[in-house]
């Protein structure tokens, strides 16, 4: 044992240049080196590929690794390669190689010179494959992101379902090490049952991970807050997760403009790019990876700095998995997460046109998440009881935006009292929802099935009112007075302790949520939606007399050098440079250019003299925000097609295609539209209508109709003039 345990100890310095294993690495691999199966549960940053590759290079044959992404696989065969000073020592076999790549990977094989090989599950599973590892002795399999096996996990995956099967028809009594980040006890059984381990030696590591900060902020302006967070850490690295491809471009582009080194990652692009940009951030040439969950898995990145999810993730697995990617050298680590109701939403959508079963697995899971984002308990509390894991929200040391926050606290002796009573009257067959809703006096159709709608307790609970129920049942759960039956609906029971609490009730306080509400997940300026940001009344005065001086030297109107909401928005966001006048509504960039100088001046000194503390916003940069629709008209006005023909063509009512029109010119972009309107008002009109606007001093269709006459002109041919005057002389 301690020729050994020496004979580690060496191979851990010959190989990695380690003295010393992390935690119960040194057990784990002993365990492997006996043949014994193993089962390891460790946090991302704790070391777990080690525990597959020291025995691989210790032991006689070959190991195989089965791994679910490529990236993962070519990062880790890149290392393996470092440090044994052979690039035989470790290949992967899986669709990104060519047929002689492939031959050359089981020449190598064959040789013996091969001590690890990656395999994706769907190449594991070929028949081919199977043949070939037949010719080979295989030391052991280690199942890597084993999580994948079970449906309760969240990154489930069929193909993990055979790696049984296969590993049997390969060779007899292989060794197997099955190793996960993210596992609730429901998943660990799960993947224990499915790999045929259930004698396996486990060895769980706790899921804390005290450096890292965990905060959940509502989803307003979101593309903002990240833009100014990723500037506020200028020169670390960070990766920011989004739902969809189109999101992912849209906040790397947004980063870009704001001269953040940041690149998009998802399935979309090209692998040899998705590769690269996996290279160029590991090598620091990218400072911000903006990916979709594909992103991430294995990549051995010891100094990211922040992990922000632009989007509420599915599950509290793959919460756990991407923040736990922050901080694994033990420095700081933040974890921003972004929380909406309309994120659940489009989630539960996509659930709609799935199977029962699955829906039904894949409501309880997101429900997890939704209590965690909108609950006021210590986050690093929530995370590791859904592990399975008790702690004490003391140790948090304010590592959470909730242990730093104020809290409200209520007295929870007797609500928890009438809770679990009612529960226990009902027979322990309900959801916490069932329970809240018989408590409120919610008659919904399930209740009066029930006949629940006449008990006495029907209402009991309606002064208290609905956040006090969800803070109660929520932190009822995290303190174990009541479990969650995960295999039966969600299901609650009650523990130990809540019977004892039934029979001796005692004095505790609770934690009040704080409740996000319904958030607002458009990407605009406040001031573009009715903000509440305080107007500098004096600064609008003076921009509107800099305004009458400008348009008086040009012989305009003051409305179409800029319209009152532009200057309005200007007196709450300073904008003191031509890049930053762009970003104000109602000014493009040939408003900016053309009549924007004198204003900014004007701002410039004001803010100096004033000594105001601008809005950290306004040096966001956004790309132009021209939607599908308007690009589309802009592109078929310039083919001179009648406006009918284009709002035909999609649908619209000739009344929308003007609006829209109306809005591309009011935001500064030029339009010819002389083609269509000297068709309907001949020249002599026109000018008398070019000439109205010329001294109009007030911006009004109505007012021009009455002053030339409501039976002179249409509504629509003053809209049509309107847009042709502010075209040619505003922009």
């Amino acid at each position: 044992m301690i020729e050994t345990k020496k004979s580690l100890f060496d191979n851990l310095q010959n190989f990695f240049g380690f003295d010393n294993f992390k935690g119960e690495q040194e057990a784990i691999i002993t365990n492997i080196l006996s043949g014994n199966d193993t089962f390891v549960i460790m946090p991302t940053g704790g070391g777990k590929s080690m525990c597959y590759q020291l025995p691989a290079l210790m032991t006689d044959g070959m190991a195989i690794v089965i791994s679910p992404l490529i990236a993962l696989m070519k990062n880790q065969v890149d290392q393996l390669r470092a440090f044994g000073g052979s690039d035989s020592i470790a290949h992967f076999l899986n669709s990104s190689l060519t047929k002689s790549e492939i031959t050359k990977v089981k020449e190598d094989v064959l040789s013996g010179k091969t001590k690890l090989l990656y395999v994706a599950p769907e190449s594991l599973t070929k028949q081919e494959n199977i043949d070939f590892l037949r010719l080979n002795s295989v030391s052991f399999v280690a199942v890597d992101e084993a999580h994948c096996i079970s449906e309760w996990g969240h990154d489930f995956r069929p193909e993990y379902r055979k790696i049984r099967q296969v590993i049997s028809n390969i060779g007899e009594n292989i060794p197997i090490i099955a190793l996960t980040a993210t596992a609730t006890p429901k998943v660990q059984q799960d993947i224990q049952k499915n790999l045929q381990m259930n004698n396996a030696t486990i060895y769980k590591s706790s899921f804390n991970r005290g450096n890292l900060f965990y905060e959940v902020r509502a989803k307003r302006n979101v593309l903002k807050e990240i833009v100014r967070f990723v500037k506020q850490h200028t020169g670390k690295s960070g990766i920011i997760y989004c739902l969809s491809r189109k999101k992912v471009e849209e906040v790397a582009e947004a980063l870009s403009l704001n001269g953040v080194k940041a690149l998009p990652y998802h399935a979309g692009l090209d692998a040899k790019v998705r590769a690269d940009t996996q290279d160029r951030f590991l090598m620091e040439d990218v400072d911000v990876i903006v990916a979709t969950i594909a992103f991430g898995m294995g990549i051995d990145k010891p100094d990211v700095r922040y992990v922000i999810h632009h989007d509420v993730p599915k599950s509290m697995e793959g919460y756990y998995q991407e923040t736990g990617r922050a901080g694994r050298d033990g420095g700081e680590g933040v974890c921003l997460a972004f929380y909406s109701e309309k994120d659940i939403d489009k989630l539960q959508k996509f659930m709609k046109d799935k199977p029962v079963a699955e829906r039904e697995i894949g409501t309880q899971i997101l429900k997890e998440v939704i209590d965690y984002a909108e609950s006021a308990v210590c986050r690093r509390k929530q995370i590791l009881h859904y592990f399975g894991e008790n702690f004490n929200e003391a140790g948090c040391n304010c590592m959470c935006d909730n242990c730093s926050a104020t809290k409200q606290y209520f007295d929870a002796e007797a609500p928890l009292h009438k809770a679990l009573s009612l529960m226990k009257k009902l027979g322990e067959k309900f959801d916490d929802h069932h329970i809240i809703s018989v408590l409120m006096g919610v008659d919904n159709p399930q209740i009066h099935n029930y006949e629940h709608h006449l008990i006495e307790e029907f209402g009991s609970g309606k002064e208290e009112g609905i956040n006090l129920w969800n803070s109660l049942m929520r932190q009822a759960l995290l303190n174990n007075f009541v479990s969650k039956d995960i295999d039966h609906y969600g299901l609650l029971r009650l523990t130990k302790s809540g019977h004892a609490f039934l029979e001796n009730p005692y004095t505790l306080r609770y934690v009040l949520n704080r409740p996000m509400g319904s958030t607002d997940d458009d990407d605009g300026d406040d001031a573009k939606h009715g903000g509440s940001a305080a107007l500098d009344t004096v600064l609008l005065q003076m921009l509107k007399d800099q305004r009458k001086k400008i348009a008086k030297q040009k012989g305009l109107p003051p409305f179409v050098i800029f319209q009152d909401p532009s200057l309005e928005e200007m007196c709450t966001h300073y904008p003191i440079s031509i890049d930053e006048l762009k970003q104000i509504s109602g000014v493009g960039s040939g408003k900016a250019l053309k009549f924007g100088a004198p204003f900014i001046d004007l701002i410039k000194k004001y803010v100096e003299e004033h000594d105001i503390d601008r809005p950290v916003d306004m040096v966001i940069k956004s790309a132009a925000n021209k939607s599908a629709l308007k690009v589309y008209i802009i592109q078929n006005i310039d083919r001179h097609l009648s406006l009918e023909d284009i709002a035909n063509s999609k649908g619209l009512s000739y009344e929308d295609i003007i609006r829209e029109v109306e809005s591309i010119v009011n935001s500064g972009t030029k339009l010819n539209l002389n083609y269509y309107i000297d068709e309907m008002i001949d020249e002599d009109r026109q000018e008398e209508v070019f000439d109205y606007f010329k001294s109009s001093e007030i911006d009004s269709i109505d007012e021009a109709l009455v002053e030339l006459g409501p039976n002179e002109y249409t509504r629509e041919e003053m809209q049509l003039m309107r847009i042709k005057f502010m075209s040619e002389l505003g922009n």
